[in-house]
């Protein structure tokens, strides 16, 4: 008999905060998407440039950028995702749905906190506090893709 899929994960990542807040992209934030693997569900921000600072984080509250409003949030959980760098013309920076997770195992929205002084914060509705990891890979054409996988289980 096989071995369950979730046994086979390696998904011992952690909850504690990942990254760091220091420079700035000198390309724009362009686009947000999301995909479905079988131990964790994925968030990738696409950035025009590279060298940026961001930081992933939970927190009890999501906050818009430059008001300080509270982004409501679907989930038992939320991660607030900062990068700093702007927004690309055209980018919906508060839009309340970024992405489409309808039936994902661990995401329940996707929305933009907004951009402010070339910083922008991603809310992420999580169904609860699992293990997270951050990784920095390079677009194809130029640019940075930063990575967001959070798993379906502890």
């Amino acid at each position: 008999m096989g071995t369950p899929a979730s046994a086979a994960c390696d998904t011992t990542w952690g909850s504690l905060p990942k990254g760091a807040l220091g420079d700035y992209s000198e390309g724009p934030l362009e686009r947000v998407r999301t995909g479905r693997q079988t131990c964790y569900d994925r968030l990738v921000v696409e950035v025009a440039g590279s060298g940026y600072g961001y930081l992933a984080e939970y927190v009890d509250e999501v906050v818009q950028e430059g008001s300080g409003k509270p982004v409501p949030l679907r989930g038992g959980a939320k991660l607030r995702i900062i990068v700093q760098a702007a927004t690309a013309p055209g980018f919906p920076a508060t839009s309340s749905n970024l992405a489409d997770v309808s039936g994902y195992t661990t995401f329940r929205q996707v929305a933009g906190a907004g951009s402010f002084e070339s910083q922008t914060t991603i809310g992420v509705g999580v169904r609860a506090r699992l293990p997270f990891r951050v990784l920095t890979l390079p677009r194809d054409g130029g640019g940075t893709r930063l990575v967001v996988d959070v798993a379906h289980t502890w």
